[in-house]
């Protein structure tokens, strides 16, 4: 092998290395990015999640709300492809239109403990790995398409009823 052939093998194995350093490093950095929005989220003396205040977050994993908070916004976590964890406080009241729509890792959603009285139109839609749904007798008002295409979400996995009806707006392509 010459000298050249063997130069250019050696920096192409060099660019390889460095480019998935550069990689990891990214992964790395994502994963402090992930910590810090929980943390920071975790620590805020809030009362309300506003309007598209996390749309789009799509590496965002796990959401912590802290105690205090009553309501979320309108497409406050929308879009949020990696969302797996979150935890509502017992002071939520209120949980917008399409709050958590297209959540797709969020396989449940425990309310029970709030004091949850709304749940907006589309709030869950197209969550499709939502399996479970825990809701409180403290609910009164219930928008359309809450659970549109949560086709895992089956009428026994959800807790509550409302007006004598179990909480269901399952997609027709559900058997």
């Amino acid at each position: 092998m010459s000298k050249s052939v063997a130069t250019r093998c050696s920096n192409r194995l060099k660019a390889k290395k460095t480019e998935w350093e550069a990689r990891l490093r990214a992964v790395d950095a994502q994963e402090e990015r992930r910590k810090l929005i929980t943390l920071v989220i975790s620590l805020l003396d809030i009362t309300k999640v506003g309007e598209n205040a996390c749309n789009m977050a799509v590496n965002l994993v796990v959401v912590n709300l802290p105690e205090g908070v009553k309501s979320i916004g309108k497409y406050a976590f929308c879009n949020c492809e990696s969302l797996t964890t979150i935890s509502f406080p017992t002071t939520l009241t209120s949980i917008a239109d399409f709050a958590f729509y297209r959540c797709s890792s969020l396989d449940n959603a425990d309310l029970l403990h709030t004091n949850l009285q709304k749940l907006g139109r589309g709030a869950f839609a197209s969550c499709i790995e939502l399996k479970s749904m825990m809701i409180p007798d403290s609910l009164q008002t219930l928008g359309d398409y809450v659970f549109a295409d949560c086709y895992k979400l089956v009428p026994s996995n959800i807790n509550a009823t409302y007006n004598n009806t179990v909480v269901a707006y399952l997609s027709s392509k559900q058997n």
